[in-house]
Formats: structure tokens, sequence, C-alpha cells
């Protein structure tokens, strides 16, 4: 199934049990970029990663699914969008939480490698900030690891994605890291308005 990047609705996409896509949104500081946010259907209780408008468009469909108690924030940049709402706890890595907090109301961060329930794993890979950080999810048929901005896909290829503060030695360490996680499917934060998100059934 492939999905328009830039589709105008208010509903979720839901091709892949208990994956649910938010609509996208366009990213303000590069042209040409779509963003989205994924709920993350548990029997622990609902969580969503990445922040982006698309929560607040599909609040009512992730209502109907249990509205989730936690945000993910893979790095300090999505802190560019209003917090979807009081009652949803966002955590940041404690390296990106300062700047997070400039804008978003960071209820805890996140330090090392670590376990969300026994379903997602917390993996820190510093690089393209000092505090991003990758989510492993298996949903009990695949495993889905979020990775912000840290690697994407452009033309059917995977990217980093450096910037002006990205640490070069530290981004190396953490793609060195990540090629030895075991995973199903790549779920990036951003993707090109010109491309199709296709999602890998």
């Amino acid at each position: 199934m492939k999905l328009d990047a830039m589709a105008s609705t208010t509903s979720l996409e839901s091709p892949i049990a208990r994956l649910h896509a938010t609509p996208t949104a366009p990213l303000p500081f590069m042209s040409g970029v779509a963003v989205r946010s994924f709920v993350l259907e548990r029997k622990q209780g609902n969580i969503i990663v990445y922040n982006s408008p698309g929560i607040a468009a599909a609040a009512r469909p992730i209502r109907d699914l249990g509205w989730p108690s936690r945000l993910l924030v893979n790095h300090w940049h999505e802190a560019i969008y209003p917090a979807p709402g009081s009652d949803i706890a966002v955590f940041v890595h404690e390296n990106d939480r300062a700047q997070t907090e400039q804008s978003l109301r960071v209820a805890g961060d996140f330090k090392g490698r670590g376990w969300i329930d026994d379903d997602i794993e917390v993996i820190p890979t510093p690089g393209h900030t000092a505090g991003a950080t990758m989510f492993l999810w298996d949903n009990g048929g695949r495993r889905f690891l979020f990775t912000g901005d840290s690697i994407w896909i452009r033309n059917g290829q995977w990217e980093v994605v450096v910037l002006g503060e990205s640490n070069r030695a530290d981004y190396l360490s953490s793609l060195a890291l990540v090629r030895d996680v075991d995973f199903d499917v790549l779920v990036p934060w951003g993707v090109l308005n010109r491309t199709r998100l296709t999602w890998i059934l």
C-alpha cells in the first residue's frame, strides 16, 4: 500500500496491525519534507512516537483507539510543533531535554539504553542531535525501528541527515550500533513530499 506523503486528511492510515500513521504536515525549515506521528496500539497502553500536527488532526480516531499516555520524542526538533495536549506525557533524551522544554513540557527523559515495558527498546543514537534516540517496537509480528531524522529514505535509499549541530563522530558510532539492531521496518519521522511512503508488508 502506498500513501501520498502530503495527504490532507484527519484519519489514520493503518495498513499494518496495531501501527497507525497520522496525516502528514510540512517541515517548516526543510522545503519539500513532510513529517508524521505514529500511534502504537498496545495492550500495556498506547504510545505515540514523534510529535507532529498530525496528532491534533487525527485526534478523534486516536481517541477511539484509546488516548496514548506517552509521546516519545526522537530529538528536540520535534518541539517546533505544539504539544498534542496536556494529557499526554512527553519523553525525550536528557541531552535534548533543555531545547525540547523551550516549547514542550517534558515529563521525563531517557539516559542510556533501556526498555518501556517489554516491547519497546529505547536506543540512544546521538549524532543528528546530541539526544537523538531511536525506538524499536515489537508488535508481536514485526519489529519497527523509529529512526527520527537520523536515518530516512530518499529515492529508495537510506540516508543520514547531517546538520551544522550534528556530531559526525557520534553519528558514525550510532550507525555502527544500529547496524546490529534486528528490525523489519524502518519508520523515519520525515519523508520527501515528492516521493511515496511505502509500507513494507
